[in-house]
């Protein structure tokens, strides 16, 4: 084999995406010291050797609509690659999917972590919010469970 084969052989990363009014979010699933990763006003491409087992993973992505590649940008998280990218027109509705190939890709998942639907409003601070307190079970109002408690002892049955 010569060195050449590695770049037929190279996959797509796994990709999953969300998106709020303004931004949109891409985590490449995959751990690469030193991707190459191009955003531009209509595309974002990765490339990269990725451990542990020295794989190339590239992927081109045509987005949807635009994207101010100045406003974006992404972090290396070590076990994974967040993207953020900054919409051109916050104003424009939700996209409807992330690719302008509307081509169903094998390697692109929808981050249900990070979704917010277009109906949806608030700051990234408030869906914490939300996602910490939907997850606490409602107990009810302290004395209810007080004086049901002790009302529910009285109507117990003695044991003989």
């Amino acid at each position: 084999m010569d060195e050449m084969t590695p770049e037929i052989n190279a996959t797509p990363p796994s990709v999953s995406w969300a998106q709020r009014s303004a931004r949109v979010f891409l985590t490449f699933n995959v751990e690469c010291e030193k991707p190459d990763i191009v955003i531009s006003k209509k595309s974002v491409s990765f490339e990269g050797t990725c451990t542990p087992d020295q794989k190339l993973h590239k992927v081109f992505i045509p987005l949807y609509s635009e994207i101010d590649p100045d406003k974006s940008s992404y972090t290396n998280k070590g076990r994974l690659i967040e993207v953020v990218l900054a919409k051109a027109k916050t104003d424009e509705p939700f996209w409807p999917a992330l690719t302008s190939d509307k081509k169903k890709h094998h390697w692109l998942k929808v981050d249900f972590n990070r979704w917010q639907d277009e109906d949806e409003s608030g700051d990234e601070f408030d869906d914490m919010n939300d996602m910490f307190s939907s997850k606490l079970p409602n107990f009810g109002d302290e004395n209810d469970k007080e004086a049901s408690s002790s009302s529910d002892e009285d109507d117990l049955p003695g044991i003989d």
